[in-house]
């Protein structure tokens, strides 16, 4: 493959060198820079790739892409100047992909809450109609049914492309996928043309230092999504709705329960029936069809509205629409864990104060003796999200049970000491147990007939990371072992 066919869709500036040049690879990973291949040079928050362009001398690289000037560059060596080298990235790595999104129906959801949840509900109804899908989120990428690990909830986008290929060489018709604000920021699906663009809701998150200056900026970041895709389906309920949609350029279509919206949820109810939390409703307007859904809460209801619309938008008729939702399962996400006929053990990934507002009255509805929590906080992340986490678990559970999340550098002494001051603020009762298998124990032996036991935070996580090292740690397989232990 020629340079120039990979910079076909950008504008540059040859600042030496030959656009001609042969390019065996596409690399913007300095220590994967092979002989011929082309290095792009990332201007990150913590490292710039320009640092890196004499590794890419050293290992006879044919080209870099620079955002500026670099000194030194040997006169064979292509050195081609853009203005942002992370869109530049994005644009070359569908060229160097031969262009796969073309080939599928790309479906991308944003928003603050829903997005794993709603992808999943997606490939397992588009998988009902007989559609090979693939998935890319948070919980990692699915490829039919292949795993494959994430490290980002929207990867770099040398690393969509490379899936987008490995999904249409799989035979795969759709890909469905979270588009994270960062994502979006930067970038990494920058030049992909959504067929479907999802907007499910907007709430305060991801506000710090190292990822939304403010509030606004986290709204702009979202709204590129509906300046690139042809149809979006949004939540007509969400009073940001306007502000997420402004300047769009594509046609679009509402959900909603409360709000006038082209598809409507009705004659809601909770079920719970064979040890299982779900949902049963008709809709009305765009599908009439009466839905069950065995995921629980009213947030189920809004998951299923996107899935059935987009769906619909697909061509999928209303009763594989019905039996994807029926059968999805969704790890981490108000995940039932076999335990006990007398109390129930939920996963979830909520680790801030909005997801675990959601989780606790999701589950509240459903009437459950005690509700006791067991959890910690992120290491190296903001106080405030843990103030706000005690705060609301103090008011909303009977227990809380202090423990170990991803304490990364910090003390878990000193993480759950600032739980404890949002603890305070609503006179929250709770003990700490610093071991997460000693702390699920505790609560699956002390827990009363009817009780829920929430296990917040991990969610789909198999591991805990602790001063640089990730240890594996999978609450599934702890429930499974305590059960054993305690013979349940």
């Amino acid at each position: 493959m020629k340079l120039s066919q990979l910079l076909r869709d950008i504008e540059f500036e040859v600042l030496q060198g030959d656009i001609n040049a042969e390019i065996t690879d596409l690399v913007y990973d300095s220590r994967k820079i092979t002989e011929k291949s082309v290095f792009v040079c990332l201007a990150g928050a913590n490292v710039d790739g320009h640092t890196f362009v004499n590794q890419a001398v050293e290992k006879c690289a044919s080209a870099v892409i620079v955002e500026k000037a670099v000194d030194g560059m040997p006169e064979n060596m292509a050195v081609i100047k853009v203005q942002n080298t992370r869109r530049a990235l994005a644009f070359m790595s569908a060229a160097y992909f031969g262009y796969p999104a073309n080939e599928l129906n790309v479906i991308g959801l944003t928003g603050t809450k829903g997005k794993t949840t709603t992808t999943y509900m997606v490939k397992s109804v588009l998988e009902a109609a007989s559609n090979k899908t693939g998935l890319i989120g948070t919980t990692g990428i699915l490829i039919g049914e292949e795993l494959i690990p994430a490290k980002n909830t929207t990867p770099e986008s040398y690393e969509i492309h490379k899936l987008f290929r490995q999904m249409v060489d799989s035979g795969c018709k759709y890909a469905v996928m979270e588009v994270s604000s960062q994502g979006l920021k930067y970038d990494r699906v920058a030049g992909i043309n959504f067929d479907i663009g999802v907007f499910t809701n907007f709430s305060p998150d991801h506000i710090g230092p190292n990822e939304h200056d403010s509030m606004e900026d986290y709204a702009a970041s979202k709204s590129i999504l509906f300046r690139n895709c042809k149809k979006a389906v949004v939540n007509a309920d969400d009073e940001s709705v306007e502000t997420i949609l402004k300047d769009h350029t594509c046609e679009v279509f509402t959900y909603a329960i409360n709000s006038k919206a082209d598809l409507k949820a009705e004659n809601i109810e909770f079920i719970k029936e064979n040890g299982k939390l779900g949902m049963k409703f008709e809709t009305k307007g765009a599908v009439d069809y009466d839905f069950t859904v065995y995921t629980p809460g009213m947030f189920s209801v809004y998951n299923s509205l996107v899935t059935i619309y987009i769906c619909k938008l697909l061509g999928v008729e209303n009763g594989d629409i019905s039996k994807g939702l029926q059968t999805v399962k969704v790890r981490g996400r108000v995940e039932l864990v076999p335990c006990s006929p007398d109390f129930s053990v939920i996963i979830d990934y909520a680790h801030n104060e909005v997801s675990t507002k959601s989780v606790m009255n999701t589950l509240a509805e459903y009437k459950p003796n005690r509700m006791i929590c067991v959890y910690g906080g992120g290491g190296n992340r903001s106080k405030l999200r843990r103030y706000d986490m005690g705060e609301v678990t103090g008011a909303m559970a009977d227990l809380c049970i202090l423990t170990c999340d991803n304490p990364r550098d910090e003390e878990i002494r000193d993480i759950n000491n600032d739980i404890k001051i949002g603890l305070a603020r609503s006179n929250g009762k709770y003990i700490e147990i610093d071991d997460r298998k000693d702390a699920i124990k505790y609560a699956i032996e002390n827990a009363q007939k009817g009780d829920f036991i929430v296990l917040l935070g991990k969610g789909h996580e198999t591991y805990q990371e602790i001063k640089g090292v990730k240890y594996h740690f999978d609450e599934r397989e702890a429930v499974a072992e305590i059960k054993e232990e305690l013979g349940l």
